[in-house]
């Protein structure tokens, strides 16, 4: 059962907790059915990709992982 959040997409956020404690960015996608959000610039990883029309040698990209709700705090005023 999907959650109504009081974060929404756009809005500036702080990471309360983990790797990218303390910092702050704005929110790229709510994700209400497993109460996560993904911010920018936060949980970065490296996923490999295979070569396609776009990019024909395949590689790494870079991306956004979601964060728990929990774990995020929205800065007011901003």
């Amino acid at each position: 059962m999907a959650v109504k959040l009081k974060i929404k997409k756009g809005d500036t956020v702080k990471v309360i907790a983990g790797d990218d404690k303390g910092k702050e960015a704005k929110v790229l996608k709510v994700l209400p059915k497993t109460s996560q959000v993904v911010v920018e610039g936060c949980k970065v990883v490296k996923k490999a990709t295979k070569p396609n029309d776009n990019n024909p040698k395949g590689g790494f990209a870079n991306v956004e992982k979601p964060i728990h709700v929990s774990n995020v705090a929205k800065v007011e005023g901003k």
